[in-house]
């Protein structure tokens, strides 16, 4: 393994909310030197909730992404707020989106988005044995809830509105995890 560049120094470019660029000058094992740029999240993290149903089913959520400029099905997800671990965020970003909670969560893995240029992750929580149960969220309107079979995953990945990246690997390693520990 490459022993890490050396950083020689870094600097805040544009801050914002949610993310700053953050400009690092590098230098590697071989003396060669580089300057990099990165987005540098401002936040805790995030959690992608996969919450799966007794009949095997797990519920989707249709909302807005502004991306895109369009309405995108994918699975809960939110941002850790100050104190929270990732399960009691993966709880409450549950309630909020989906209306329901769960008795059981556990964490899967974590998923970076494109780790050569953003320190943002995304942990992946399995959400099982599910129960009514809603909070108040931010979100500016009511989210549709849309339960699909896992056992018809490469179905939904074919969709023009099941495009991000997070829910498609969160989907596949849970139904994988399910399969293997059952």
């Amino acid at each position: 393994m490459s022993k890490l560049p050396k950083i020689h120094a870094r600097r805040d470019l544009d801050p914002s909310k949610m993310f700053s660029i953050e400009q690092l000058d590098l230098e590697f094992s071989n003396g060669e030197r580089r300057r990099y740029q990165r987005l540098k999240s401002r936040g805790l993290g995030a959690v992608i909730v996969v919450p799966v149903r007794d009949d095997g089913q797990v519920l989707l959520i249709r909302e807005y992404a502004a991306g895109l400029h369009r309405y995108e099905l994918g699975l809960v997800k939110g941002r850790l707020e100050a104190g929270e671990d990732m399960l009691e965020a993966a709880q409450r970003e549950l309630q909020e989106e989906a209306g329901f909670a769960a008795r059981e969560l556990t964490e899967l893995t974590t998923l970076s988005l494109a780790p050569g240029y953003m320190t943002h992750v995304t942990h992946v929580v399995l959400a099982r044995d599910l129960y009514p149960s809603r909070l108040t969220g931010d979100e500016p309107e009511e989210l549709e809830v849309l339960p699909w079979p896992l056992a018809q995953l490469h179905e939904l990945v074919q969709r023009p509105d099941c495009t991000e990246g997070r829910s498609i690997a969160a989907l596949y390693i849970a139904r994988d995890h399910l399969l293997n520990n059952s």
